[in-house]
């Protein structure tokens, strides 16, 4: 007899195995029951992942970590979501086909990972036909990487830090910097990149890292680890969108926008490394562009195209 993969929930590398069939949560905040703030045509990912008609993405409820300064804090921390069932997201992700969408985007769906699955095979049944993307923050164990990988064109992985302390204070996993190497690795060698006549990636793994004020050492040392590991099998974003968020105070210096002498070593550290292959952000001042889940259109007209959102209820199937 197959046992249920919510109880004991062993999903995530924290292996809370508590009984989420129950309604018992672990560190994730979320029951077995599937729940999701918005779908949307996002236009802000990286190329491969865009695409000309944007990158359909869903922001599930819940997370694994504990970000201190998550910009999707209002879904991923305070519980913004409704609950559906597989064949309602299945509905979704056919929606997001229907809107133009070049691929499904699931966002920090890790503890969701068993209906995430059920619903894409549901929706491929029913004509979807676009690939899946597994947006998450590395933080995964490898079973869960065996378990995407028939399924992922692209894993779009975190690699936040490689320094356990820094990983300890700032999302409450010290095991981090060796789980989520273990699993980007499994990652590339799961899904290798490929790349179409045009020479464009077509699939494989874009291993995303966000530099951090005050933190450029942590960010030298994740950038020597990419590549020492990763270097020409997997791509690589850098990413300076870094911004303290409204309501959620943190400590200098993370109460701060990266400066531009941050950025510049960030970008030498690059160069140094002779770390080509892949995305570079550029540094924008501002907020503007922060989601606000609350909001019937969490992201900018320019970044985003609504789909659906929580606020619509549960669409049907």
């Amino acid at each position: 007899m197959i046992s249920d993969p919510y109880a004991p929930c062993l999903l995530c590398p924290r292996a809370c195995a508590v009984d989420r069939t129950l309604g018992d949560t672990g560190f994730c905040g979320e029951t077995a029951a599937i729940r999701a703030a918005c779908a949307c045509l996002h236009f802000g990912e990286e190329p491969p992942v865009t695409g000309p008609g944007g990158s359909g993405t869903v922001f599930f409820t819940g997370c694994t970590l504990r970000c201190r300064a998550c910009q999707n804090c209002q879904a991923s921390q305070q519980g913004l979501g409704v609950e559906l069932s597989v064949d309602r997201l299945a509905g979704i992700f056919l929606a997001l086909q229907g809107a133009g969408a070049g691929n499904v985007n699931a966002v920090t769906g890790t503890h969701f990972l068993p209906g995430i699955i059920a619903a894409w095979k549901a929706a491929r049944a029913r004509g979807l036909a676009i690939p899946l993307v597994w947006n998450s923050s590395g933080y995964e164990t490898v079973d869960a990487v065996r378990t995407l990988a028939p399924h992922v064109s692209f894993f779009l992985p975190d690699l936040k830090t490689l320094d356990p302390s820094l990983a300890a204070f700032w999302f409450k996993a010290a095991d981090y910097p060796r789980t989520a190497a273990e699993a980007i690795r499994a990652m590339v060698d799961a899904r290798p990149l490929e790349r179409g006549p045009d020479g464009l990636p077509t699939s494989g793994v874009i291993v995303r890292h966000l530099v951090l004020p005050g933190r450029i050492s942590a960010t030298r040392q994740a950038l020597a680890w990419f590549s020492e590991h990763l270097a020409g099998r997997a791509l690589l974003s850098l990413m300076s969108q870094y911004t303290p968020i409204p309501g959620q105070p943190v400590e200098p210096p993370f109460d701060r926008a990266l400066s531009r002498e941050e950025w510049d070593e960030a970008l030498a550290a690059l160069e140094d490394l002779g770390i080509e292959d892949g995305y570079v952000q550029e540094l924008v001042p501002g907020t503007e562009w922060l989601p606000d889940f609350a909001r019937e259109r969490p992201f900018s007209a320019e970044l985003s195209r609504m789909v659906w959102h929580a606020r619509d209820g549960a669409p049907s199937g």
